[in-house]
């Protein structure tokens, strides 16, 4: 039994569950979901499989939409800049990372809603508008990610200074 590939797992699971809670717009541990997995998980099949089981399960039970290609998407490269952490995590590389997925993230999502919602011409003239129409969104799902991000990452690092086990690689 790995201790610390079930804790892990344990903890994205459970973050994600937050999504069923109420909450502002857009504030979510949906980026922190992929970041923390990218950069914990030694092994990158599960870095990604546990974070989007965790994802998949939360959007059954809030429902399934059109842009969930672009959201997967958006995840999956969020994922990978947490990959780009595991070399050398610090407060500083974690805030970048944030804010990087965050607006990867936003670019990629609000392209998948200008694409399939029919609400804006299927123009770059459309296309900006629904990047425009999406900005006061960003600084909820921003907050959301930069809080997240902050209680995963913070909470393991004492979880592994408390527990020796969980200082292994999963």
């Amino acid at each position: 039994m790995n201790t610390r590939l079930i804790t892990l797992s344990l903890i994205i699971f459970s973050i994600a569950m937050f999504r069923l809670l109420p909450h502002p717009p857009n504030v979510s541990p949906v980026a922190a979901m992929a970041l923390f997995g990218g950069a914990y998980f030694s092994d990158k099949r599960i870095a990604f499989l546990v974070p989007f089981l965790a994802l998949l399960l939360s959007d059954f039970m809030l429902g399934l939409h059109d842009t969930m290609i672009y959201v997967y998407a958006g995840f999956a490269l969020t994922v990978v800049i947490g990959f780009w952490l595991k070399t050398n995590m610090n407060i500083g590389r974690i805030t970048l990372a944030v804010v990087g997925s965050s607006i990867l993230f936003f670019i990629i999502s609000n392209f998948g809603a200008w694409f399939t919602s029919g609400l804006y011409p299927m123009t770059l003239d459309g296309l900006m508008q629904a990047y425009v129409a999406a900005i006061p969104f960003f600084q909820n799902s921003l907050l959301g990610n930069l809080v997240f991000t902050a209680l995963l990452f913070a909470g393991f690092a004492v979880l592994q200074r408390n527990v020796s086990v969980l200082a292994e690689n999963a």
